[in-house]
């Protein structure tokens, strides 16, 4: 696990540029503090600023800290914010996972932008029965909301408006704002106006029975008989005591190949229902939404080596609800066929580059490495952002959905496009125009509203037309060219995974 230590952000501090005084002051009431000035982006950077009691003494961990960019020269004195909550699998990551200092400054002075950091692994994410009496299940998730309300109070102070606040995350960062979403069943005023969960990582949501042997794994490991004596352990003690039980879960095989093995569970309060029942309901807060995903998202969570004969076995172990159910796997290779992924789906260039990586000599290996990254893509992220973009149409709420099949392709391929300098990016058109339609989205709530780059194509919301013409419609980035196609997740494939969530969790 990765955290944000004192240390790590004076080092921080020590690389930024020089501080100046004056202006970089913000006075919170309690506390002032002084933010760096970048003079050559036009920035002030506040590093390190606790959002809660930090959870140290009894509770362990000292990590509830954000970090605020703010431009020298605001367009207004009361600017949107974008809210960063990181991605890591709930287990990796913290406030610079994903920098937004070449974000915002190519927003110039328009928005404000604030990323947080929250509990991770066992310290964020422990559920069992005794957690759930005598402590806080989906903690982690209770941190980021804890940001959020310290945002409500206090971003006045940096200029920014605490009534424009959008919620911004990829990977778990996505699925964390899919869960702000639902949280307590769905919020009808949440501390936030507007959503953008990209590649939303649905990773199982443990039951009952895993969620327990993580917590017997870590007494056991810990020597310790129950909550208080883990709550007194140092801060090193319980995180190698936490690795320990990553070793232990993937060796008894309680989660498999891609399962960052902790994160958000079902507990009936913070989370009440799984998240594709959450969306299906309507138990959700109605703000507009922007949602993307790319278009392998599995290459990165599948063994290169995976044979056709492990397939099954492979997913048996990451789906323990599945198993020994024949209906469930008949069924689900009648969806995903090893044909379906041989001859010219192979001849992709993104696909061709993996299928070389996986199988140097074996197209039957790269067939079965393709075939089982699908089914995982689908279940983990692709199909999660069918079940959300759906749920807030039939909401009447706006959303724009967009499918990246452009560079690597991979998980995580769009974020280069927005979070780094020009100069880093594969095709910087690409970059200019997807930090436009995000820009655009934070400040007005439509990706559409201030074209500021020449030759964007439009974007069109979900569901661009009602009657029997009506489709589910995505803006897609290809190796040569955006457009605009009809959307291949609202499909057999999801409708499926959806009808066996409670075998997927999810």
């Amino acid at each position: 696990m990765a955290f944000v230590s004192l240390g790590a952000i004076l080092i921080a501090l020590a690389s930024a540029p020089p501080t100046t005084s004056g202006s970089n002051i913000a006075d919170l009431g309690y506390a002032r503090y002084e933010g760096l000035h970048n003079t050559s982006l036009g920035l002030i950077t506040y590093y390190g600023l606790p959002y809660a009691q930090a959870p140290t003494g009894d509770l362990s961990e000292d990590c509830l800290h954000l970090d605020i960019i703010a431009p020298d020269k605001p367009k207004s004195a009361s600017l949107p914010v974008v809210v960063q909550i990181h991605g890591g699998g709930y287990t990796l990551g913290n406030s610079l996972t994903f920098d937004g200092t070449q974000f915002t400054a190519v927003a110039n002075g328009s928005i404000i932008y604030v990323q947080i950091q929250y509990r991770l692994g066992p310290y964020g994410f422990l559920g069992s029965e005794e957690i759930r009496q005598n402590g806080t299940a989906n903690a982690g998730l209770l941190d980021q909301r804890a940001a959020l309300e310290w945002i409500q109070r206090h971003i006045s102070a940096f200029g920014g408006d605490p009534e424009k606040v959008t919620i911004l995350g990829g990977s778990a960062g996505g699925g964390s704002i899919t869960n702000q979403l639902i949280l307590y069943g769905g919020n009808s005023t949440p501390p936030f106006r507007a959503a953008i969960p990209e590649y939303p990582w649905w990773q199982p949501f443990h039951d009952d029975t895993v969620l327990e042997l993580q917590y017997r794994d870590l007494l056991n490991v810990t020597q310790c008989n129950n909550l208080d004596c883990l709550r007194m352990l140092d801060s090193s003690t319980l995180t190698n005591a936490s690795q320990a039980i990553f070793e232990i879960g993937y060796a008894t095989g309680q989660y498999g190949v891609g399962d960052f093995y902790f994160g958000p569970s079902v507990d009936g309060v913070t989370i009440r229902e799984l998240p594709s029942h959450e969306f299906e309901q309507g138990h959700f807060a109605k703000v507009p939404l922007l949602i993307d995903h790319n278009a392998y998202e599995g290459v990165i969570f599948t063994n290169l080596s995976i044979r056709s004969a492990e397939v099954e076995p492979d997913l048996e172990t990451l789906w323990p609800n599945a198993r020994n159910n024949s209906a469930f796997f008949t069924r689900l290779f009648e969806l995903y066929p090893a044909s379906a992924f041989t001859g010219t789906y192979l001849s992709d260039p993104i696909q061709a580059n993996y299928s070389a990586l996986a199988s140097p000599d074996s197209i039957v290996q790269a067939t079965a490495f393709y075939q089982r990254q699908t089914i995982f893509a689908d279940a983990f992220v692709t199909c999660p952002t069918y079940y959300v973009a759906s749920a807030f149409v039939d909401a009447g709420v706006p959303v724009w959905k967009l499918r990246f099949a452009a560079g690597l392709g991979i998980h995580g391929a769009t974020q280069p496009n927005l979070f780094s300098a020009p100069a880093a990016q594969t095709n910087p058109t690409y970059g200019a125009w997807m930090k436009d339609y995000w820009i655009s989205f934070i400040v007005f709530g439509d990706p559409n509203a201030t074209p500021m780059v020449v030759g964007k194509p439009q974007w069109p919301q979900y569901l661009a037309v009602n009657g029997p013409d009506a489709s589910f419609q995505v803006l897609e980035f290809n190796q040569t060219n955006v457009g605009t196609n009809i959307d291949a997740d609202a499909s057999a494939r999801c409708d499926f995974l959806h009808g066996q969530s409670y075998r997927v969790r999810n």
